[in-house]
């Protein structure tokens, strides 16, 4: 599940259990484009229409907080086009977030102008006529991981509260994934400076009513879980 929908089902009252195993994690900044003739970068998203799939999106999250950190552009200076719900029932956009009319398509309306920006996903379209609004998109990454000393975590597991009861299936999975070895932080203590950040993150943007603890975040996972190498 992904970071930020996790924290905001956590934050609804679920009672879903997160693990500390890292599925995927990535540095976002070429996920955010513009058309190549617009020339603007981060710092001049100020009252510009940025589509998103979801204002919730992980991508989203971690790039607003680049933004902000960066650039100075806080979330609310940037009017955020959004084409589907959250994965949270509960949670609603908020007011500086609108919905694009029912059946856009996001790369078109960016290539019509009707966006100055867009955020993608997993797959980010390489074209001609597309940039990315960092000018050097591998240095930004870099410099996130200068001032955090972590990647940008996306999605880890999670499982259903009845089944970290049972304990021994959780050792076993995560004896799994030590034994096959992971390409991405493992266990709690590797990642709490990830997952602090992610939280501070979606509190400034309006993804959660409050900031969790860690203790609540972490809620529900075994004693002795915690997976440390």
């Amino acid at each position: 599940m992904a970071i930020a929908t996790f924290l905001m089902a956590r934050d609804a009252g679920s009672d879903l259990v997160l693990l500390p195993i890292v599925l995927a994690a990535r540095f976002q900044n070429a996920a955010l484009l513009r058309q190549a003739a617009y020339r603007f970068g981060p710092e001049d998203l100020r009252g510009r229409r940025v589509g998103i799939r979801a204002y919730s999106q992980t991508t989203g999250l971690w790039l607003r907080g680049s933004l902000q950190e960066e650039y100075g552009v806080r979330p609310n200076e940037v009017n955020w086009v959004t084409f589907e719900d959250a994965h949270v029932a509960s949670f609603r956009d908020p007011p500086w977030a609108e919905r694009a009319p029912a059946g856009s398509d996001m790369l078109a309306i960016l290539r019509e102008g009707q966006l100055d920006a867009a955020i993608f996903g997993n797959v980010v379209p390489a074209a001609p006529d597309l940039a990315t609004v960092f000018p050097d998109p591998d240095a930004a990454g870099q410099a996130f991981l200068a001032r955090h000393h972590f990647m940008p975590i996306n999605h880890l597991v999670v499982v259903r509260a009845e089944i970290a009861r049972r304990d021994g299936i959780v050792r076993a999975l995560l004896d799994r994934f030590r034994t096959a070895g992971n390409l991405f932080p493992f266990g709690r203590a590797a990642l709490d400076q990830a997952v602090t950040l992610a939280v501070h993150y979606a509190t400034e943007q309006g993804l959660l009513t409050r900031a969790l603890t860690l203790d609540e975040v972490w809620a529900g996972l075994p004693p002795g879980c915690e997976g440390q190498p």
